[in-house]
């Protein structure tokens, strides 16, 4: 049976995330803003009524950012849902995640994890973007 199994194994890796925003500008401004990321070009569909953007980071992590009018809103998203639970990035050091977590703070965004060692030996803090969206800033 292990044979069997390795046989059909595909490997993959993950292409990219993909976030339903309101205000699609906003959440691309955001992303490049504070994490130096790069937009591509903004994709319409005028048939649809939606449009997107995808965010690149550094290395070969992307965000799509999509919008459509239906789409509906969680009533809280600062309680916890089954589901994506939050999208971490890697910042590359203790000190980068201790400032910008202040710079996040100072901006006005909500801090909901301050930085620390977590019980898996991660160092990280956690914010929410304009959206409400959870990110962990991590090493």
């Amino acid at each position: 049976m292990e044979e069997e199994i390795s046989d059909n194994i595909i490997m993959a890796k993950i292409e990219h995330i993909a976030i339903w925003v309101k205000d699609l500008e906003k959440m691309k401004t955001f992303y490049q803003y504070y994490f130096n990321a790069d937009a591509g070009n903004k994709y319409v569909n005028i048939r649809k009524k939606y449009a997107s953007y995808f965010i690149n980071f550094s290395g070969e992590s992307r965000i799509e950012l999509m919008q459509r009018s239906d789409i509906i809103n969680l009533p809280d998203k600062s309680l916890e849902y089954y589901g994506w639970a939050h999208i971490a990035l890697s910042l590359g050091s203790k000190e980068k995640v201790i400032k910008l977590t202040e710079k996040f703070r100072k901006d006005g965004y909500a801090i909901i994890g301050e930085p620390r060692i977590t019980g898996d030996g991660y160092f990280e803090s956690v914010v929410m973007d304009p959206e409400g969206n959870r990110i962990e800033l991590t090493i």
